[in-house]
């Protein structure tokens, strides 16, 4: 059992009375204009230590264990919408991790710390048209010239990507196939040929903003590159580990207060001469999904504590996507079946819920990824 002290208690109080004051208030209004104040909620983040927990100190971090990024997710992902969630991650977890671990001390200065303040929002450019889960195949390229990139090319299905006031860019920097070749780079979108081709509207995660960009002749420079030139693939792999892992605990959160939501619903109802919840069939339903919830917490826990002992996480976070994205999509189904007529309108949390979680088999490696992964290791 992962050892969560009375000061991690303390923080998860800290974390949920933020989300009821500074959040749920607010995400009706954030869901229907399509986006979130997202530089004004990071500044109130970044001053509480949300944003950089794990994080040296020296750029503004935290200095905290693993176990404060696992509360943290869990109790953010509670929130009434799950798009706030993802952009709080992409600027935690997604686009600083590789800049923490490799950058150069000007880079961290000049772009992490910031971040971790909460004064610039960031994205990770990674996907683009022709180049999702077969990561190798991103076209975007930046070629030197004198001691600058310049880049062109294009992604896609950017979070963040109106908001953000730097990139961690993945991009293809020599003639080299597949996975050889490729760098991460620093790109401020306030560069000239920088820019957000379009907004995208999307399905769920709507207060959370979705972008295009369109790269033409960008001058960054070569200072810029994130680690070693080249080695920018197999960051980009351990970076999102990271991604993974935190979207996983935030999903338990999310789908934890959904099944609590519905319970409580169920002691409400009345119908066929009672309470629904007294109908045997419904309460062995959400006991079935309480039960495989709390399996994929305590896997949660234990890639935790893999990954606080330095080993490689891997399987952990390839095997808990795949389990927690499938167990959101059976969660936000029967918790909207349970309602009833009421669970289908969108007045009620139900229609959002299960918007927002159908990305989570999809987004950071599709299920089909991640079971290729696995059949990998398992050398098949």
């Amino acid at each position: 059992m992962v050892a969560f002290t009375e000061e991690h208690q303390a923080f998860r109080k800290t974390v949920r009375a933020v989300v009821e004051r500074e959040i749920d208030p607010y995400v009706d209004a954030w869901e229907r204009d399509g986006r979130m104040p997202t530089h004004e909620l990071f500044a109130k983040l970044g001053e509480l230590g949300f944003l950089g927990l794990e994080y040296d100190p020296a750029y503004g971090g935290g200095g905290a264990d693993h176990l404060f990024s696992v509360v943290l997710a869990e109790e953010i992902g509670r929130a009434d919408a799950a798009g706030v969630g993802m952009a709080i991650a992409v600027q935690t977890d997604m686009a600083t991790a590789s800049l923490h671990r490799f950058g150069t001390e000007e880079l961290k200065q000049t772009y992490l710390a910031p971040a971790i303040r909460g004064e610039m929002v960031t994205a990770i450019a990674v996907t683009e048209p022709d180049a999702g889960s077969d990561v190798a195949g991103l076209k975007t390229r930046a070629v030197r010239d004198g001691d600058h990139w310049v880049i062109h090319g294009s992604k896609l299905y950017i979070t963040n990507g109106v908001e953000a006031d730097w990139l961690c860019l993945l991009a293809r920097t020599s003639d080299e196939g597949g996975a050889r070749g490729i760098s991460q780079i620093v790109v401020p979108t306030d560069t000239p040929g920088v820019g957000v081709s379009r907004k995208l509207d999307k399905l769920g995660n709507r207060c959370s903003d979705t972008a295009e960009l369109a790269f033409d002749g960008a001058r960054v420079p070569i200072a810029n590159t994130i680690g070693r030139e080249g080695r920018g693939f197999q960051q980009q792999m351990a970076q999102f580990q990271n991604e993974r892992m935190v979207a996983c605990y935030g999903r338990v959160g999310a789908c934890e207060r959904a099944l609590d939501r519905t319970a409580a619903y169920l002691r409400t109802r009345e119908a066929f001469g009672g309470p629904l919840i007294r109908n045997q069939y419904l309460t062995y339903q959400l006991a079935e999904l309480y039960a495989r919830l709390d399996m994929c917490r305590h896997y949660n826990y234990a890639c935790a504590e893999a990954y606080m002992r330095g080993e490689d996480t891997s399987r952990f976070a390839t095997i808990a996507k795949l389990a927690i994205g499938r167990l959101c999509e059976d969660v936000a189904r029967t918790c909207l079946q349970y309602h009833g007529g009421l669970g289908y309108m969108e007045e009620t949390w139900t229609a959002r819920f299960l918007r927002d979680m159908r990305i989570t088999s999809i987004g950071g490696g599709a299920d089909e990824v991640m079971l290729q992964v696995i059949a990998k290791m398992h050398g098949m």
